[in-house]
């Protein structure tokens, strides 16, 4: 887990935290890169600025960040493609389709949005995207320990 998100999660163990070999932190939002593009590229706009603004994303995170924000703009295709198909479709909801032999199947779509829609949700958790990965964020807590009554014996 980065240092960064570790500091956010909190101690609960109480044992020093190493941050060991921090990455170079941008000291501005970075351009994505040039195949992010579309829906791809809006999602980098609203989610890169935030990222960096906690902390959570240095030169080395564009990779990741660019995965997160491919799959995503795939997903939004997909999922608008189906939809156009489920709206001429009142009985099976562009669920099934007919294949050149006349049988039914199911419409590649729909296996297509799932398979993006999981690569985003598991992209996004490793941001700290997702409302469950932020509840591990925020279990360690943002505030310092409150002082014990026994603080300033020793000193």
């Amino acid at each position: 887990m980065p240092f960064p998100l570790k500091v956010l999660r909190g101690n609960p163990g109480k044992r020093p935290l190493k941050p060991g070999p921090q990455p170079e932190q941008l000291p501005y939002v970075p351009e994505p890169p040039p195949f992010i593009t579309g829906y791809a590229a809006d999602e980098w706009w609203k989610t890169a600025p935030e990222l960096h603004r906690l902390g959570l994303l240095t030169r080395i995170d564009v990779p990741a960040l660019a995965a997160y924000c491919h799959a995503f703009g795939q997903w939004r295709m997909a999922a608008e493609s189906l939809a156009k198909m489920q709206a001429n479709d009142p009985i099976m909801n562009g669920m099934i389709i007919k294949t050149k032999y006349g049988d039914a199947a199911t419409n590649p779509l729909v296996s297509i949005v799932r398979k993006h829609a999981g690569d985003v949700i598991r992209y996004a958790s490793e941001f700290g995207l997702t409302p469950v990965a932020r509840t591990r964020l925020a279990a360690g807590g943002y505030a310092p320990p409150s002082p014990g009554k026994f603080d300033g014996l020793l000193r």
